[in-house]
């Protein structure tokens, strides 16, 4: 393709354009790790795209054109937002770090993904947040490079940087991000599962079905002696035994009078396993959306319990009661 304009007409260059959406914004999402965040830039790319419109000649595929788009509209965001810079990576892989960490509903990942879109290891929450310890510019070498497969030339040309430039800032980022993901694989592109085992079903069935009988100790027994454990936005990952995380959410008013009236339905977000918690106060007819626990599971226990506020995020697309 030598020269292939877009529309000037806005409904034709939505029909060209909208199939890309949902994949443009897992790709803002990896660079940003907040969904609301994502969905914004997303906009502001088909905005820039509709305005820069004449620019394109076909010359770079029309994905090829979107992405750098969104790139360079998270690079521009990503500069106003330092207000809410991570602390440093003293704490490997600790997701209290990334306090603007919000989860993304498998609703919304595109229909028919490719593996390097949304394969489930570039999506799951530790992916995310070992992502924002590189400097913008860097995390987005190493998005294009190692997640979307770009040649170096390619995003050299997207980022306004020489290909020696590009090559080095990868390999620099290839070094944090297995500081921060030690003993899992890197290889970003290659095939990678998409649904959870039946493994991993049963122990959120377990989880779920202890929360709702406040059965304490069925809960600890489904936790690993290194259970890491965050509550966002609260601060704070902990790194806690079975016994004492169970403690430490007694101890904070869960499973107490009013917090003892549990309902719970199992979903995905980041293509992990969650279960969404439902509490019925005193007095409350129905059990209304709490919060949304995902969960990391190896080897037939949680190793990881990542909370979420679900009542302000009606875009999980969880009922509001039950």
């Amino acid at each position: 393709m030598t020269d292939a304009r877009l529309p000037g007409d806005a409904a034709q260059f939505a029909l060209i354009t909208e199939p890309y959406r949902r994949e443009l914004q897992v790709h803002c999402y990896r660079m940003l790790a907040n969904y609301d965040d994502a969905q914004d830039m997303t906009q502001e790319t088909y905005l820039r795209a509709w305005n820069k419109r004449e620019s394109f000649k076909g010359h770079a595929a029309l994905r090829t054109w979107l992405y750098r788009i969104a790139t360079n509209a998270c690079l521009d965001f990503l500069d106003k937002r330092n207000d809410r810079i991570p602390v440093p990576a003293e704490l490997p892989g600790a997701g209290s770090d990334v306090h603007y960490l919000q989860p993304y509903p498998d609703r919304m990942l595109p229909e028919d993904p490719l593996e390097s879109v949304v394969a489930r290891e570039t999506i799951e929450l530790a992916f995310i947040v070992a992502v924002q310890h590189l400097p913008p510019r860097q995390r987005a070498v190493f998005i294009v490079r190692d997640v979307l497969g770009w040649p170096a030339s390619t995003a050299a040309e997207t980022l306004d940087l020489t290909v020696p430039s590009v090559t080095s800032a990868l390999q620099r980022a290839r070094v944090t991000i297995r500081e921060q993901l030690p003993g899992r694989r890197l290889d970003w592109r290659s095939p990678a599962t998409h649904d959870l085992s039946e493994a991993e079903r049963g122990v959120v069935r377990s989880y779920m079905d202890a929360h709702e009988r406040n059965d304490l100790d069925g809960l600890a027994a489904l936790l690993r002696d290194d259970l890491r454990f965050t509550m966002l936005p609260d601060p704070g990952t902990l790194v806690v035994g079975a016994k004492d995380a169970v403690d430490g959410w007694v101890s904070g008013g869960l499973f107490q009078r009013g917090y003892d009236d549990w309902r719970c339905i199992a979903t995905t977000v980041n293509r992990m396993p969650t279960a969404a918690l439902y509490r019925r106060a005193p007095g409350d007819p129905e059990h209304r959306l709490f919060t949304i626990a995902v969960l990391r599971i190896a080897d037939g226990e949680i190793a990881e319990l990542t909370g979420f506020d679900a009542a302000d995020k009606p875009w999980l697309g969880l009922p509001a009661t039950l």
